[in-house]
């Protein structure tokens, strides 16, 4: 399975972003598509997953009601769209897939993402 991400860019404050994740491969039904961010100095954090199959979506405390994660199986591409940007959304942001193992309680953890893009830098100035 390889991913690319792509759609990061230089934003002010308080605009809007989409970035999309295109996925090549096989990938099973139940699997997991989840996008985290890496700051300058910090650790990789957890955004946002979707499962492929059934479209539930979880996001972290930080980005709920101002992200959405969205699937188009179809073209095998997974999206984000961030809205109301902070500079503190400042990374950058990986797209990742799970193997369709993961429970839904461990949905935010990044052991269970084994293939991993290459990530697109996004920066909101203030």
């Amino acid at each position: 399975v390889q991913l690319q991400a792509s759609g990061g860019g230089l934003v002010q404050a308080g605009n809007s972003l989409t970035l999309s994740c295109a996925v090549s491969g096989h990938t099973p039904s139940r699997t997991l598509m989840g996008w985290f961010r890496q700051a300058p100095g910090k650790e990789r954090e957890f955004v946002a997953t979707i499962r492929r199959n059934s479209g539930s979506t979880y996001y972290a405390d930080s980005v709920k009601s101002r992200f959405i994660i969205s699937r188009d199986n179809t073209k095998n591409t997974v999206y984000l769209q961030m809205n109301s940007l902070k500079p503190a959304d400042t990374a950058i942001y990986y797209c990742a897939a799970d193997s369709g193992t993961t429970v839904w309680s461990e949905a935010n953890k990044i052991s269970r993402y084994t293939n991993w893009g290459q990530g697109t830098q996004v920066t909101v100035s203030s």
